[in-house]
């Protein structure tokens, strides 16, 4: 049986940042790629005598995912500015990641590409890809 549902929680840490964590929201999609090696989808992709022509490419792991995020923040929850903090920084960190299954993913990496806060809804979106994920539980 398939047990899906919501990440409980994220947490990172970074060589020169420190730590934190990020509490997703509930009954929000999230997105996991494993990445490794892709097989490009394109049916031009054969030669004249009708052989295809396998075009591989690898692609980095990813998360997306959408954070609860506490506008009222303190020293400790800065949610927002942590992730924009992290994305700006060359050097990557570690993300631990608690499905409400159980499992529990590893990722290396940073947050990548735009991070807009929804100052209605409370919530910001963050992709985090790296060099790395694995399942550890």
């Amino acid at each position: 049986m398939a047990i899906g549902g919501d990440i409980t929680e994220i947490k990172w840490s970074h060589p020169t940042l420190g730590s934190g964590k990020w509490y997703p929201k509930a009954g929000e999609d999230s997105t996991f790629d494993m990445g490794g090696f892709r097989s490009a989808d394109d049916t031009s992709m054969i030669d004249g005598g009708g052989n295809m022509i396998d075009q591989i490419n690898r692609v980095r792991p990813s998360l997306e995912v959408t954070i609860a995020n506490n506008l009222n923040y303190t020293k400790n929850q800065r949610e927002y500015q942590n992730a924009i903090d992290l994305a700006k920084n060359a050097v990557l960190g570690e993300y631990i990641i608690t499905h409400i299954s159980g499992s529990v993913f590893k990722l290396t990496g940073k947050p990548v590409g735009d991070i807009q806060f929804n100052a209605n809804a409370g919530t910001f979106t963050v992709k985090l890809s790296g060099n790395s994920m694995t399942q550890t539980q």
